[in-house]
């Protein structure tokens, strides 16, 4: 049997309707720049940057939903309208179509007879459910990187020489635009930049990225564009199967049950629902933020991103750090320096006995000692000198009228810290 045939398709999840839309061929050129750019005046933080969503509900009366959602992963087809061929126009009403079915994740494949995928489309259903969106193949890889593009504030764009750019749709439809002709040839190398400018201050917020140098793992995987669109996505897709869902008719008892295909079996991990409505994923610089921020934490989930950083900050070395100061820099230093510290402060009580240096102790005459002395109040300078003097602590804790020798534990940690402080300087 087809993998696609219509007995593998579930029951009420037939297309409804579809549509393409084209121009004449004397104002294409002026028709897609007033596409691909929104004017000055609408470009405000209040309106942008912004992402939408189309429900499936236009063309489809229902859907399937995996019981364990996953994100889809991003192939390239080559989809030019331009070219005017009847092939072209039909692979771009079934992606339309495909792609309007994002909640059916690995199974959208079911909703589709054999004769409506064009190759390569075809092939990649033929491999089974597997969670596929298929964007247009650029140059640029545009259409991959959009949403994290729509993330970016105006300010952000412009400082990196990005384009403004409308919003769009997630996932592509049919709004196809040869975009590359509006985009830098170095495109991908500037969203980086802009992505990572974007993104450090939730991955380190107390040292600027200059602090680090080029080759430094986290500010590496902060411009890696390809580690970050699983996050972006996830976070669009938690956010649109929030909307409600769109009342096709359907019976409450047919919803939400396991699916039953058209040669009477069921299909494993999977449910009946409605298609979702269609809108506004985040409109405006303070929605996106709040966008940007699920999506680093998306990022623990899609990329294992708090235990890469983890590692990474468990195994500095003083290469990684610019010449520039930083905390990051700082408390590197301070767990270096501290582990090559030379004096080590501890008190060892030896009672009855006469306290003595060993053989290593860097001592001349009392000088290091009385100088040491002067920096103690006089609580701590007596604790020292008793100390000196053979007591113990539950001794000393009697002479000076403490009840137990608790007291004195923590006066000799306050000793230490200073000690150490004293000794790294001397």
């Amino acid at each position: 049997m087809d993998p696609y045939s219509a007995a593998d398709r579930p029951n009420g999840a037939s297309p409804e309707s579809g549509s393409h839309l084209s121009g004449t061929a004397a104002q294409h050129s002026e028709w897609r720049r007033n596409d691909a750019f929104i004017p000055d005046l609408e470009a405000t933080p209040d309106s942008y940057p912004t992402l939408r969503n189309m429900s499936a509900a236009f063309m489809f009366s229902g859907v399937v939903r995996p019981i364990e959602p996953t994100e889809p992963e991003y192939v390239a087809l080559s989809l030019d309208p331009a070219l005017g061929s009847e092939e072209n126009i039909k692979a771009l009403v079934a992606v339309s179509k495909w792609n309007t079915l994002w909640e059916a994740g690995p199974f959208r494949r079911r909703f589709f007879d054999e004769e409506e995928l064009p190759e390569p489309m075809a092939s990649i259903a033929d491999l089974g459910d597997i969670n596929v969106t298929f964007v247009p193949r650029t140059r640029s890889r545009y259409y991959e990187y959009a949403p994290m593009l729509h993330l970016l504030p105006r300010q952000t764009m412009e400082r990196f020489g990005l384009p403004v750019l409308r919003g769009c749709l997630w996932p592509f439809l049919a709004e196809y635009n040869p975009i590359d002709e509006f985009l830098p040839a170095d495109f991908e190398a500037r969203l980086s930049r802009a992505w990572a400018y974007r993104v450090w201050r939730h991955l380190d917020a107390g040292s600027k990225m200059h602090s680090f140098t080029r080759n430094d793992p986290i500010k590496l995987l902060a411009h890696n564009l390809d580690f970050w669109v699983p996050a972006v996505t996830a976070t669009i897709q938690s956010r649109l199967r929030e909307f409600p869902e769109v009342d096709k008719g359907k019976d409450p008892s047919e919803l939400g049950v396991p699916v039953t295909l058209e040669d009477g079996s069921i299909l494993p991990g999977a449910i009946t629902g409605q298609p979702r409505m269609g809108g506004t994923v985040w409109i405006g610089e303070e929605e996106a933020d709040i966008a940007v921020e699920d999506a680093v934490g998306n990022a623990d989930r899609t990329g294992r991103l708090r235990d890469i950083m983890d590692a990474v900050r468990s195994h500095r070395i003083e290469d990684d750090f610019s010449d520039y100061w930083s905390f990051a820099r700082e408390d590197f230093e301070r767990k270096l320096y501290g582990k090559r510290r030379k004096v080590k402060v501890t008190f060892v009580e030896v009672p009855d006995t006469s306290p003595v240096q060993s053989a290593e102790s860097e001592v001349v005459g009392d000088l290091v000692t009385n100088d040491f002395l002067a920096m103690l109040d006089v609580r701590n300078r007596q604790i020292v000198v008793l100390l000196n003097s053979g007591a113990t602590r539950t001794e000393i804790a009697e002479i000076l009228g403490y009840a137990n020798h608790s007291a004195i534990s923590k006066r000799l940690s306050q000793i230490r810290a200073t000690a150490e402080a004293f000794f790294d300087q001397s």
